[in-house]
C-alpha cells in the first residue's frame, strides 16, 4: 500500500543498487557514481533546488528498518544530502561548489522531504517500469516532441533562454519604475511574456538573446510598469493569464485603456551593415553560399511565433500538418486544398479578432483586400503587399482566388510544387499576422 510521508534527510538512503549503476558497495560510491558519471547534470540539478528552495515530485522509498531506500529521486536526494553537508561531497572541488550553492540558500533548510512509501516491492518495480522504459505504446511515460516543448516554453515561459522577466525588471528598476515593494512576481511575468506575439503588444522583442525595444522606450516602460503593479498587486494573478485567451483579454484590455504602445511608438528596423562587393560585410573576406536545401514541406520548419489558442485548433492543426507530414512531393493536391482552407479560416479568425464589419455574400478575394487594406492602416504591412492582394481577384495571376479556388474545382488544373511554394511565400506573412490578432 502507498502513502505519502514526511521523511527526515538523513533517514533517506541513496540506493546503492540504482538501475542507473547496478549493485556498488554503498551510499558513499553511489553519490560519486552519479558525480564521476553525471556532474554537470547533478550540478545544475542542485543549482535549480536551491533556487527553488525545493524539490518538485515526491521521491519513491521503501522502507529498510528505521530507514527508506531511495528508488527514484537518487538525484534529488543526493544533492539535498550534499548541500546539508557539503564535506560528503567525492571531491574537494564539489565540496567548495556545495558549500557555496549552501550559502544562498533562503530560508529553513529542507530537514525532512515529502516521500511516496511503497511497502511492495513488486509495485515498486512497477513504478519504475512505466516511468523510465519508454512510452512502452502508452503504458509508460511518454517524451514530448520538439513542438510539445515549444507550446509548453510558448505557454509558459519556462525553458526559454532568456529570463524575460528579470529582465523587465531590471528596466524598470533603471527607469526608477518598479511597484511599491521593488519586486514583481516573475514567474507570472515570464507566463505573460511567454511568446512573441504577447511581448510584442508590449514593445519588446527577444532575438539574439537580448531584450529590444520594437517601440519607443517610454511608451514601453509606461506599458510594463502598468503591468509590474497589476501583477504585484495581485490585481492580475496566475488563473487570469493560465493560456493563450487568458493573455490576449489583459492585454486587450490594456489597450482598450491606452495602456500598450501604438503603431505612432514603432521603431523603425535598424538598417544593414554597408556590404562589399560579393555581398558581404567588407571586413569578412567572401566565402561560397552553402547549396540551396530543398524545400520538403511547404512551411518551413521555423518559428513563427503564434500563440495557439483554443479557438485556433482547426488552424493550428492544418498549419502543422502543412509544416511537418504532409511532403510536397508526395501530397500536393492535399497541401493545395488546405492551403485554400487555411486561408479563409485565417481571414475569418482576423475580421472577428478585429471586429471588421461582415459583408453578406462577400467572395474570399473581396475579404483578402479589405483584410490587407485594414492590417496596411494598422502599419502592420506596406503599400506594396496590400497590392499583392488587390490583384488577388484577378484570375489570371499566379497568386489568386481563382487558382485556389480552381485547385479545389477543378477536374484537369493540377497543382504544382513550384507554383504550391510560390504562393505560400507570397501570402505566408499575410496568414501569419491574421492568425498572430
Amino acid at each position: 500500500m502507498s502513502t505519502y510521508k514526511a521523511i527526515a534527510l538523513n533517514a533517506l538512503v541513496v540506493n546503492r543498487a540504482n538501475d542507473r549503476h547496478g549493485e556498488l558497495e554503498n551510499e558513499t560510491a553511489a553519490m560519486a557514481w552519479l558525480f564521476s558519471n553525471q556532474e554537470e547534470h547533478m550540478r545544475n540539478l542542485a543549482r535549480d533546488i536551491v533556487s527553488e528552495g525545493k524539490i518538485f515530485e515526491p521521491p519513491l522509498v521503501g522502507p529498510d528498518g528505521d530507514q527508506y531506500i531511495l528508488f527514484d529521486g537518487n538525484r534529488r536526494i543526493t544533492c539535498l544530502k550534499l548541500l546539508d553537508s557539503s564535506r560528503r561531497a567525492p571531491t574537494v572541488e564539489l565540496q567548495e561548489y556545495f558549500a557555496g550553492l549552501r550559502m544562498r540558500w533562503q530560508g529553513p533548510f529542507l530537514t525532512t522531504v515529502e516521500c511516496r512509501v511503497e511497502d511492495d516491492r513488486d509495485q515498486i518495480d512497477e513504478i519504475l517500469y512505466r516511468r523510465h522504459t519508454g512510452a512502452q505504446s502508452g503504458v509508460g511515460q511518454t517524451t514530448w516532441d520538439a513542438r510539445m516543448k515549444a507550446t509548453f516554453v510558448s505557454r509558459t515561459g519556462r525553458g526559454a533562454n532568456l529570463n524575460v522577466a528579470s529582465e523587465v525588471e531590471k528596466r524598470l528598476a533603471a527607469a526608477g519604475m518598479l511597484p511599491n515593494g521593488g519586486k514583481i512576481p516573475l514567474s507570472n511575468m515570464n507566463r505573460l511574456l511567454s511568446a512573441e506575439p504577447f511581448r510584442n503588444r508590449v514593445g519588446i522583442s527577444v532575438s539574439k538573446g537580448h531584450l529590444i525595444y520594437t517601440h519607443e522606450e517610454k511608451s514601453v516602460l509606461k506599458a510594463l510598469r502598468q503591468i509590474a503593479q497589476d501583477l504585484a498587486n495581485q490585481k492580475v494573478v496566475l488563473g487570469d493569464i493560465w493560456d493563450v485567451e487568458g493573455k490576449r483579454a489583459y492585454l486587450d484590455k490594456l489597450e482598450h485603456f491606452k495602456v500598450l504602445p501604438t503603431a505612432a511608438d514603432r521603431l523603425p528596423k535598424p538598417e544593414a551593415p554597408p556590404r562589399g562587393p560579393s555581398g558581404e560585410p567588407p571586413s569578412i573576406p567572401p566565402r561560397p553560399s552553402p547549396p540551396p536545401q530543398p524545400r520538403v514541406h511547404l512551411i518551413p520548419q521555423q518559428s513563427y511565433s503564434i500563440a495557439w489558442p483554443g479557438t485556433l485548433h482547426r488552424h493550428r492543426a492544418i498549419w502543422e500538418e502543412l509544416q511537418y507530414q504532409l511532403r510536397l512531393e508526395d501530397h500536393p493536391n492535399a497541401i493545395s486544398v488546405l492551403v485554400r482552407v487555411l486561408l479563409e479560416l485565417a481571414i475569418e479568425n482576423y475580421v472577428k479578432r478585429t471586429n471588421m464589419p461582415l459583408v453578406p455574400n462577400e467572395k474570399l478575394s473581396a475579404r483578402a483586400v479589405r483584410v490587407a487594406e485594414h492590417m496596411r492602416a494598422q502599419g502592420k504591412i506596406d503599400a506594396k503587399y496590400v497590392g499583392v492582394f488587390q490583384k488577388f481577384g484577378r484570375s489570371e495571376m499566379l497568386v489568386s482566388a481563382d487558382t485556389l479556388n480552381r485547385y479545389i474545382h477543378s477536374n484537369n488544373f493540377n497543382p504544382s510544387r513550384e507554383h504550391l511554394v510560390a504562393i505560400w511565400d507570397t501570402i505566408a506573412e499575410y496568414i501569419v499576422l491574421c492568425l498572430k490578432v
